[in-house]
């Protein structure tokens, strides 16, 4: 897939930047920095999500070099010689998503000067894209409950989910999500440490919801001497999310996997993304798209990723407004529909 688009001419005149920020259902307000690329008339856009505000700050006034005639392919490794960072990230796997940013914008800009989408470059049809609402019950109030997704399943009684279970779920809270039939991920965030988002892992913990929520597919355990037995005869169901950075990643996991989760943004470079899409797809490895609060072009790029590569998977890539603090009507609902026309690395 690379091979199709790493020739593609490539100028650039100069860069923007722009900030985006808004409050989100998981009880933070997301801060994300648009990519523009400009050359030739046109513009190409990416999206840095990395997660600290602060790290976004000192990037408004990044001020290198980029001006050029490359290839797609060149251009990366320009990027390798440049210091995207003006001071150090809080966390080194953000420089994989500023690095994400300009590629796609370069991406994208490539497209553009060739008049062409991507779908036409790796000479594959955009499908409507399924897509999942990621959200977590909220717990400051008192112990978890369903009410957040009964209340979307009111808005949209096909709503499909992916949900992060913490041990104050009890079985009483998982039988009444499986009974709607409408949980497809359990994301157990066993394999972050020193964030916002890490749920200490236990067996009794992983137990009730690798068995309580049969269907689901469950992500980012955190394999223990403990918790290891508990997914004995699950390992079919079992996905990854945050180790995957490319295909060697992959093929360091503690077993050949069924799924994985697919964000671009931690691999880094289109190269990556490509080539672990390709390696997937030889593999039998199924994949879904996976979001990051993304607020701007960032989320087209993924429903384009999916539309062309896993339409039909369990993509958590609902549009941007299912990560507003209190459901509401008349969101698009699942599957997205492809625009009638697509241009660039867009959607």
């Amino acid at each position: 897939m690379y091979d199709a688009v790493a020739d593609l001419p490539l100028r650039v005149e100069g860069y923007e930047l722009g900030a985006r920020e808004r409050d989100t259902s998981s009880g933070f307000t997301r801060t994300t920095t648009t990519v523009v690329l400009q050359g030739d008339d046109e513009a190409g856009r990416g999206e840095d999500v990395t997660y600290e505000r602060e790290d976004h700050v000192p990037l408004w006034d990044l001020d290198v070099d980029l001006t050029g005639e490359y290839t797609l392919d060149s251009f990366s490794d320009r990027l390798d010689e440049v210091d995207l960072w003006p001071e150090p990230p809080s966390r080194e796997t953000f420089r994989h998503y500023r690095r994400w940013a300009f590629e796609s914008a370069a991406l994208d800009l490539a497209l553009r000067q060739a008049g062409e989408s991507l779908g036409e470059a790796l000479d594959r049809e955009y499908d409507p894209v399924r897509f999942v609402v990621s959200t977590r019950l909220p717990e400051d109030d008192g112990p978890p409950t369903a009410d957040r997704v009964e209340d979307w399943l009111d808005v949209d009684p096909e709503m499909e989910f992916k949900l992060d279970p913490t041990p104050a779920w009890d079985e009483a809270l998982i039988e009444t999500l499986a009974a709607t039939d409408a949980v497809r991920v359990v994301d157990l965030k066993g394999l972050y440490e020193g964030t916002d988002v890490d749920v200490e892992p236990g067996a009794d913990f992983y137990r009730r919801v690798v068995e309580g929520v049969p269907g689901a597919l469950v992500e980012d355990p955190a394999l223990t001497d403990e918790t290891r037995p508990v997914l004995d005869g699950h390992e079919a169901r079992v996905t990854w999310d945050y180790p995957i950075t490319g295909v060697e990643s992959v093929r360091e996991l503690p077993f050949e996997p069924e799924w994985l989760n697919m964000k671009p943004s931690r691999c880094g470079t289109v190269e990556s993304v490509l080539a672990l899409i390709d390696y997937c797809e030889r593999e039998g490895i199924d994949l879904y798209g996976g979001g990051q609060f993304e607020l701007g072009v960032g989320r087209g790029q993924l429903h384009a990723l999916a539309s062309l590569c896993y339409p039909d998977a369990p993509n958590d890539v609902a549009p941007a407004a299912y990560n507003d603090p209190e459901p509401q009507s008349g969101l698009p609902s699942s599957p997205l529909a492809p625009p009638a026309e697509s241009a660039g690395f867009g959607w």
